[in-house]
């Protein structure tokens, strides 16, 4: 019933309303719920997982679900007090930056409702990071909940530079390590639509970013959200350089930036502006993590991200070598169910993976 009338009723009214208008309404809604224990119990009663154990353990932090919250939809840490309530194991904060953000200029969210894809162009919106840790300071966490924290450089002329970028970075982390904040950081090398580029997807300069960032001391796993668009051997020579540095793993991965792959390029925009979620992500990010687990085996904790609209799409990612696995678009495209989906999807897969396992007989 909740699946008939999300797919049947709410959604064709969300849709006809433009996107970051609904996006904001309902973080202000989910926050408010969060705040008191009937709202919490009302979401868990119809979202949360609770059937069997599926906890994991990853660089040494448990999970409850091994899905979590894609950075990019709780950019200030508004929701990290409720998504538990939503089979969500873990919420990726932010991108946040050193300096506040207003974002690149509207409309930043576009559906291409056809290609089960937004066109995303917010330009790292978010209150920056100073304002986000007095949030979670004085926010709740709920027992057994994962909050990571993604950091990236200011959407302004200041982190347009290479250096400027480089010192965003570190005051970023800086902050976050001095307040002890979250369980885990990425480091967001990729992101398309900010001044300056990624100017740090390439080898020589994600290398001067690490090592400056790694003079950070902090206890906390660190992974990169990598790029899709790269060809392998491209894309292989960050992981190198990542190895290198010591990082614990990788998000693989963000937008594709590729509006020819749009199943229907009516949809796209005539001209770049923003990078594609959802659907057009699934079979680059999918591809590059198997890549990935081939070449790295278990070097690398691999966070599966990009087109989980489906169970099926979940269970490809896990099956191709990621550990955990992150979404946004497949939540808004397909319901806030998908997530309670996915877990008893991974609840069976664990069960037979088990009983596949041949324990001989004794005498």
């Amino acid at each position: 019933m909740i699946r008939f009338l999300y797919k049947n009723v709410l959604k064709p009214i969300l849709f006809k309303i433009d996107p970051e208008v609904v996006h904001d309404a309902f973080v202000v809604l989910g926050a408010n719920m969060g705040k008191f224990q009937a709202g919490r119990i009302l979401l868990g009663l119809m979202y949360k997982y609770t059937e069997k154990d599926i906890e994991i353990t990853v660089d040494g932090i448990t999970y409850k679900s091994p899905v979590m919250l894609a950075a990019g939809f709780d950019y200030n840490g508004q929701l990290a007090h409720v998504l538990d309530c939503l089979s969500f194991g873990g919420d990726e904060i932010g991108s946040v930056t050193a300096r506040p953000c207003e974002g690149n200029p509207k409309p930043r969210l576009k559906r291409m409702i056809k290609s089960k894809s937004l066109v995303v162009y917010k330009g790292l919106k978010n209150q920056g990071v100073d304002r986000i840790i007095a949030r979670l300071k004085n926010t709740t966490k709920p027992e057994g909940f994962v909050w990571g924290i993604s950091i990236a450089k200011t959407n302004d002329p200041g982190g347009s530079t290479f250096e400027g970028g480089i010192e965003d970075y570190h005051y970023s982390l800086s902050r976050l390590a001095e307040e002890n904040m979250g369980d885990f950081y990425t480091i967001n090398i990729s992101c398309p639509n900010v001044h300056g580029g990624e100017n740090f997807a390439e080898p020589q300069r994600l290398e001067k970013l690490l090592n400056r960032l790694m003079e950070v001391e902090h206890d906390k796993p660190v992974y990169a959200k990598m790029p899709i668009n790269q060809p392998w051997e491209e894309f292989n020579e960050l992981l190198h350089v990542l190895d290198k540095a010591g990082v614990h793993g990788v998000v693989i991965g963000n937008l594709n930036k590729n509006y020819a792959d749009a199943d229907f390029p009516e949809e796209a925009p005539t001209e770049y502006r923003g990078g594609l979620s959802g659907k057009l992500c699934h079979r680059l990010s999918t591809d590059l993590i198997r890549q990935t687990k081939n070449y790295w085996g278990d070097r690398f904790t691999i966070i599966g991200c990009g087109g989980i609209l489906t169970v099926e799409d979940a269970m490809e990612k896990l099956d191709a070598g990621a550990d955990l696995l992150q979404l946004i678009t497949g939540m808004i495209f397909e319901g806030p169910h998908l997530m309670k989906d996915i877990c008893a999807a991974y609840a069976s897969r664990a069960e037979k993976k088990s009983a596949s396992v041949f324990i001989p007989a004794t005498g």
